[in-house]
């Protein structure tokens, strides 16, 4: 492909997604920009997935892999080896994006080259496809490592990065089974460039099935990715940015245990944060709409 039209390699791992994955793919066929490559990699699917994704198999830029089932990071690293593009985005296979999105983003990297990653807001829609929420968190642009230490902003079905960024740092790190896209972009934010859009660029079903439903199990792993990234990447803030930030995410995770009635461990939480920033007024209020729950 030209630099004028480079090729977008779409990653889409799915595993028993046989009710939903018709449209994520019928929206990747629907872009307005041509120029992409496909690649789905079904992890083990044991219901009727292979048949629903039969018939699209004749459009040459659609590839199709299968493996015994050892969860999305695996496969979206199979798909990453395999992948030609100068761009990689995600698409999971219960979610879809809007026509445009492919189109508008190779024209915001061409307005602004120094971009490696970017990303925009989700549509939050239920199991039926009915819309719940347009109300998306904070996100920042620029070098964002002091906002991710925080909080994962970052929206997975909506970025496009370049392919550079893998070369140079790799894939999914398939540690763990929960947040590996966290893992990912807070390396990416070590040294790259974020841009975010205020664009509505997928929309994101909300399951019962997710992994990413146990919020108590999300916070253990984020806990564990940053004191990694910390220990990995100590140059890619200052020693008060990470104490900042990991102040702000141990006041998140104590707010949260206190208020799912888990108060002792929440202000346990809130001793960490006092140690990270003994001088923020944010811990103290903390301790005081934990102990008063």
């Amino acid at each position: 492909m030209s630099a004028d039209n480079p090729l977008i390699s779409i990653i889409t791992p799915t595993y028993n997604r046989a009710d939903f994955i018709a449209e994520a793919v019928e929206s990747v066929l629907a872009q307005t920009y041509p120029h992409f490559e496909f690649l789905i990699v079904d992890d083990g699917s044991t219901d009727h997935t292979d048949k629903v994704l039969e018939p699209y198999l004749n459009d040459e830029r659609i590839r199709l892999f299968r493996q015994e089932n050892q969860g999305q990071s695996v496969a979206r690293n199979v798909a990453l080896d395999e992948a030609q593009g100068e761009f990689i985005c995600f698409l999971d296979s219960d979610n879809f994006w809007p026509a445009e999105k492919l189109e508008q983003q190779v024209r915001i990297f061409k307005q602004h080259p120094t971009t490696d990653v970017l990303y925009g807001d989700n549509v939050i829609i239920n199991e039926a496809g009915e819309e719940l929420s347009r109300n998306n968190m904070a996100r920042y642009s620029g070098r964002i490592a002091p906002q991710m230490v925080k909080d994962n902003c970052v929206a997975m079905n909506t970025t496009m990065a370049r392919r550079q960024c893998f070369d140079e740092l790799g894939g999914m790190s398939g540690k763990r089974r929960v947040a590996d896209d966290y893992d990912l972009w807070l390396r990416f934010s070590a040294k790259y460039e974020f841009r975010y859009e205020p664009e509505y660029w997928a929309w994101y079903r909300v399951m019962e099935d997710q992994i990413s439903s146990d919020k108590t199990r999300r916070f253990q792993v984020n806990e564990q990715i940053i004191h990694d990234f910390r220990r990995d990447f100590p140059d890619a803030m200052s020693p008060r940015e990470f104490n900042e930030g990991f102040a702000h995410f141990y006041i998140r995770k104590g707010r949260y245990l206190g208020s799912a009635g888990q108060k002792r461990e929440g202000v346990r939480e809130l001793l960490k944060a006092v140690k990270y920033s003994p001088a923020e007024l944010n811990v103290w209020r903390a301790f005081a709409a934990v102990l008063l729950k």
